[in-house]
């Protein structure tokens, strides 16, 4: 079975049990912590997903690390998926979690990508138009990257806004070359 599968099984697992002990925005809360602290993490990405270090020791490094920041529903579920040898995906996990929830509650996420740090006051001008666009609610990640040379390109889902001046150029290119074929 795919890691994405498995990863959903127990993302689905959670959020029932989320709603039916009513806890539903705590562990929201909680996955939100995990997810962003395994991402920053390289350290505990590579002891989680290492076949040297024992489950009981990735157990007490987890519990350790949120003792007293997640909800004992949470803790417990942490203790379950490590217990089934499956601590390797708990960062798919989450963010299996995180898209089931951003889902329910009608949240896209985007990657903008710009060539210099935009202002504040851009950076909602574009979240504003991918929620028109959308027609839900959008959480932006703003990224530089000079390579796009201008513009911007977001990125929601499957679907790509590309507003660069790199891809003007490449669709000039484009142009010229079809033209001079001919």
């Amino acid at each position: 079975m795919s890691v994405y599968r498995i990863s959903y099984r127990y993302a689905n697992s959670l959020m029932q049990l989320a709603e039916e002990k009513k806890i539903y925005s705590k562990i929201a809360q909680d996955a939100d912590l995990i997810y962003s602290s395994i991402e920053a993490s390289k350290e505990l990405r590579t002891v989680l997903k290492s076949p040297v270090i024992k489950s009981t020791a990735k157990k007490n490094i987890l519990t350790k690390i949120y003792e007293n920041k997640i909800s004992k529903e949470t803790e417990s579920f942490l203790e379950f998926v490590v217990e089934k040898g499956r601590e390797d995906i708990l960062f798919d996990v989450f963010k299996e979690f995180i898209n089931l929830r951003n889902k329910k509650e009608g949240i896209l996420r985007a990657k903008v990508v710009s060539a210099v740090e935009l202002n504040d006051s851009v950076k909602k001008k574009i979240t504003s138009k991918l929620e028109k666009e959308t027609e839900k609610i959008v959480q932006s990640k703003f990224v530089v990257d000079e390579r796009i040379i201008g513009g911007f390109v977001a990125e929601l889902e499957d679907t790509v806004y590309d507003a660069s001046v790199r891809h003007q150029l490449k669709l000039l290119r484009k142009k010229f070359a079809e033209e001079i074929s001919i």
